[in-house]
């Protein structure tokens, strides 16, 4: 089984789709938006044309007036990677988002139960002072989950104080049991990598691409169905700015500028994260480099021994 990672915008879902296509295998998609169905133009899903010619997991699985957690994630791609390799064919997966990645390597941790109290005082001191405020006081107490950690994702703000409130610990504790818990060590990690600078090029590119292609109008859309969107996919970038764009708090320019900074943030907390991530094979992509060139790296890699 191969497993492709990288930041946003790095080209990891085409090498991937490349890749798969040559050794024939499935893929299956480590990305907590891609899920949502309807939601495809800001979450960059890869093309129906793309999806005609190689399967992929865990792309349109719920509503977007659904959450979606990450022991769903475990539980599904268990399941996807049982009913590829019942069909004997190879295993790629690709994404970026790195809780998913560290706990399909790793495990799903065990932290405290949840208390209804806690969590009930939480979101009320949430809905008076706003998330922000809650997100400075995890800052105060666990620094490293609140970098982790969007200021607008309460539901794991919400968590993460209530561990502490809990056992006195900061959640970063708790996680840290993921290096010592490998759930499955038949991975080849290869990771792609990219000059920031080339990186930061190439996310204001996909942002200017996602406008073009209808981003506002699927936002239209999706704000028009019967059901709300949950407060997962409406905080998810590129959808949280265009609805407030489409609220008349911001402009167009200044909600696409938002998009390019939050993504540049996004790829910053990735890289981050991915530090951690022991056994992965990095490339240094060159920026010359065609996706052609980069698979060429990666099939070697991946007829290697591992690391």
């Amino acid at each position: 089984m191969i497993l492709i990672l990288g930041v946003t915008a790095s080209g990891k879902s085409a090498v991937a789709f490349e890749l798969a296509r040559k050794i024939g295998a499935e893929i299956i998609s480590i990305d907590s938006m891609k899920v949502y169905r309807r939601m495809d133009v800001g979450t960059a899903k890869p093309s129906v044309q793309r999806r005609s010619q190689v399967r992929y997991h865990l792309i349109d699985v719920v509503e977007p007036y659904e959450s979606f957690s990450v022991d769903r994630f475990l539980a599904l791609a268990y399941k996807s990677i049982e009913q590829i390799n019942t069909a004997c064919r190879p295993v790629v997966a690709v994404g970026g988002t790195a809780m998913y990645i560290k706990t399909l390597l790793y495990g799903l941790f065990e932290g405290p139960g949840a208390d209804p109290e806690i969590r009930k005082r939480l979101k009320a001191q949430i809905d008076s002072q706003g998330a922000a405020e809650l997100h400075r006081q995890l800052a105060d107490v666990d620094s490293e989950a609140a970098y982790r950690i969007h200021p607008n994702d309460t539901r794991r703000i919400v968590r993460a104080m209530e561990i502490f409130e809990l056992t006195g610990k900061p959640i970063s504790s708790f996680q840290t049991q993921f290096e010592a818990r490998r759930k499955r060590e038949d991975w080849k990690i290869i990771g792609l990598r990219r000059e920031k600078s080339v990186e930061s090029l190439r996310i204001n590119a996909r942002v200017k691409r996602m406008i073009k292609d209808g981003l506002v109008d699927e936002v239209k859309s999706l704000l028009a169905e019967d059901r709300p969107l949950s407060r997962q996919a409406r905080c998810a970038i590129g959808y949280a700015e265009i609805i407030d764009y489409l609220n008349g708090e911001i402009t167009l320019e200044k909600a696409v500028e938002k998009i390019k900074i939050n993504t540049r943030r996004l790829a910053k907390a990735q890289r981050t994260w991915f530090k951690t991530f022991r056994r992965v094979n990095w490339l240094d992509i060159n920026s010359a480099e065609s996706t052609a060139d980069i698979l060429e790296r990666v099939t070697a890699l991946a007829e290697q021994g591992d690391k």
